[in-house]
């Protein structure tokens, strides 16, 4: 027979164990399906999040799977390829299992696709960052470089100037015409230097990044380089749900309400599922809204049910 539960949590990341623990504690029986591919992985440690500051990303979740088993949480290693509506959810895994749900959590994350600059991806999360506020810290006061992937780059360049005043901002395939007057002028009175010219690659010396180099040959010293990875929403599986999503700048992303429902009902999404910013400790209070709106729709939809009886 098809085991039911309660909740079948998609992603076991921040957002997904996080609804877990709370569905785990309100005594609901809780799968968790989890691919193991976190988008932090590739750092060795997050910040900003209260306690668990510098703390490595796999550490984390460690203690997070650690957790929801106390409290009757299943884990299991595995990927979610589909879902069928009907009295409830069909979740069917790649290893062949199928399991029934009352409610489903969409914890499925982004990918980050980094730009095709030789290098880059190889250094990624080590002096090759995104973030500012992830990592600003660790590198201050160091030589930056941004790595410009559209005229909205700039951003980027000025956010990381609260962290070194020596930032060069790499135009790459950017036309400096296509930076208006007004970023010009912030950019000069952040003290940022505008470098025009394709970047050809990397410098790294003893396993550190050294250099960032131009097609024409030049090389400007740099031992941390800023990039703008292009998110790519994990919606699939919502999508064939049918559920609605909204463009944004940083790619489409399910409709949701304030704890996470989408427009399917009894389907709720949390973390970088639903936005490209959410961070570990978004991620971890999405989560615990979800669960909780779903412990207060499970039971009224119970009792609704027994008076009708």
């Amino acid at each position: 027979m098809t085991e039911r539960y309660a909740v079948v949590v998609v992603g076991g990341g921040t957002a997904g164990l996080s609804a877990a623990l709370v569905l785990g504690r309100a005594r609901h029986r809780t799968l968790v399906v989890d691919a193991g591919e976190p988008r932090n992985a590739p750092a060795a440690h997050m910040q900003g999040y209260l306690s668990r500051d510098g703390m490595p990303p796999a550490e984390f979740l460690a203690v997070g799977r650690e957790e929801i088993a106390r409290y009757g949480v299943e884990l299991v290693r595995d990927r979610v390829v589909e879902v069928e509506r009907g009295e409830d959810f069909a979740v069917v895994l790649a290893g062949g299992r199928t399991v029934r749900a009352r409610r489903l959590v969409m914890a499925t994350g982004l990918k980050d696709e980094l730009p095709a600059v030789p290098g880059v991806a190889e250094r990624f999360g080590r002096d090759v960052l995104h973030c500012p506020f992830c990592h600003g810290w660790e590198v201050r006061d160091q030589p930056f470089g941004v790595l410009a992937s559209s005229p909205a780059s700039v951003h980027q360049a000025l956010i990381v100037s609260q962290w070194s005043k020596d930032v060069r901002f790499f135009l790459h395939t950017v036309a400096e015409e296509e930076l208006s007057d007004e970023d010009l002028r912030r950019l000069a009175a952040a003290g940022v230097d505008v470098v025009p010219g394709e970047v050809a690659g990397l410098v790294v010396e003893d396993d550190r990044l050294t250099g960032v180099r131009l097609a024409d040959g030049t090389t400007h010293a740099r031992s941390v380089l800023f990039v703008g990875p292009r998110p790519v929403p994990q919606t699939g599986l919502l999508e064939r749900l049918g559920a609605e999503l909204h463009e944004t700048p940083f790619g489409a992303y399910p409709v949701v309400d304030p704890t996470g429902l989408t427009t399917v009902p009894g389907v709720w999404a949390a973390g970088n599922a639903i936005g490209f910013a959410e961070q570990v400790v978004h991620a971890a209070s999405g989560g615990y809204r979800a669960a909780a709106a779903i412990v207060g729709d499970l039971l009224m939809t119970d009792l609704d049910a027994a008076v009708q009886e």
